[in-house]
C-alpha cells in the first residue's frame, strides 16, 4: 500500500487524490472499533454473593430462633419446677401448722383430763 515518492511524482492529481483517499480509508478502517470476543455469560458475582449471603443470613436466624426456643422451654421448666417447690412448700407448711395446731388441741385436751 506504500506508495514510492517517485510514483507519486509521476501520477496525476486525480490519482494522487485517490491515493490519499485510500490511504485514509485504510487508517480509518485499522483506527475503527473492531467487535470484542465476549465471554460465556458468567454468573453476577454480585447477585452470587448476595444468595450466599442471604442464605448465611437465614441459617443464622434459624439457630438463633432455635437457641430462643429451648431457652424458652428451659424457661418454663424452671418456672414449672419453681411453682412445684413453692406448692410443696406451701402444703408441708399447712401440714406443720395442722401438726402443731393438733398438738395444741391434744394438749388441752389432755389437761382436761
Amino acid at each position: 500500500m506504500h506508495a514510492r515518492m517517485r510514483d507519486l511524482k509521476n501520477n496525476r492529481f486525480d490519482e494522487r487524490a485517490t491515493t490519499s483517499l485510500e490511504a485514509k480509508k485504510a487508517l480509518l478502517a485499522k483506527m475503527k472499533v473492531k467487535p470484542t470476543v465476549t465471554a460465556p455469560v458468567a454468573p453476577d458475582r454480585a447477585a452470587q454473593k448476595a444468595a450466599e449471603l442471604a442464605e448465611l443470613r437465614a441459617k443464622r436466624e434459624a439457630e438463633r430462633s432455635e437457641k430462643r426456643r429451648i431457652a424458652a422451654e428451659a424457661e418454663a421448666r424452671k418456672a414449672e419446677i419453681e411453682a412445684f417447690d413453692s406448692e410443696t412448700r406451701e402444703l408441708e407448711m399447712r401440714a406443720a401448722q395442722k401438726a402443731a395446731r393438733d398438738a395444741r388441741y391434744a394438749a388441752r385436751k389432755q389437761k382436761r383430763r
